[in-house]
């Protein structure tokens, strides 16, 4: 590895106080330069941040400086609208039912990820409106959710105007739960009838 110092000229001046050279290849105050910066966030997208660090012979604090650099360019160059289809679901990133919840704008022509909350509550969802504001809040067509109690309500109240899709896999579990429930009591009514329920093996012949 090449590493090149630079030293920046810095100057005194009696109107504008002490300055410093520009360097249009360097970021900022880290040691690093701008095109090294996008190197390694780009690989951090591919790799973990560790493995990226051990494959450019780095360190681990770089990894993430780079990537913290890109994140708030990012953010600084946002535009949020217009948005017309949403998704919100959550991820678990620890044990003992630690989530995170996730905002993506799913529109034909844009899918990204537009926001992340800690916790799967109300006030998490809520934070998400506030930022977007209601005026764009009110323009969504389409939300996707699955049916958590706390996004449904945050979708009713803060998103009236769009339809709501709810997530195909949690409706057929809901509707294999009642059916066993189902099952279940028409076998104890059976068995305080004096019925002995007929109970089917699995077919392991095909």
């Amino acid at each position: 590895m090449i590493l090149l110092l630079y030293r920046m000229r810095r100057v005194d001046c009696r109107r504008c106080g002490v300055k410093v050279e520009q360097v249009p290849w360097g970021c900022g105050k880290h040691q690093m330069t701008t095109a090294y910066v996008l190197f390694l966030a780009h690989w951090a997208r591919k790799l973990s941040w560790k493995e990226t660090a051990l494959s450019f012979h780095t360190s681990w604090d770089k990894v993430c400086q780079a990537v913290e650099v890109v994140v708030q360019w990012g953010l600084a160059h946002r535009k949020l609208g217009p948005i017309a289809a949403i998704g919100v679901d959550e991820i678990q990133y620890s044990k003992g039912h630690k989530y995170l919840t996730l905002v993506y704008q799913i529109d034909a022509q844009c899918t990204r990820l537009l926001w992340i909350g800690k916790e799967r509550t109300v006030a998490t969802f809520e934070r998400f409106f506030d930022m977007i504001g209601t005026d764009l809040a009110g323009k969504i067509e389409f939300v996707c959710s699955d049916i958590w109690r706390p996004y449904l309500r945050v979708i009713r109240e803060r998103c009236s105007n769009a339809l709501n899709i709810l997530d195909r896999f949690h409706i057929v579990a809901k509707i294999n739960e009642a059916l066993d429930d189902v099952r279940a009591a028409e076998a104890r009514k059976l068995v305080q009838d004096g019925f002995e329920p007929v109970h089917f093996l699995p077919n392991y012949f095909g």
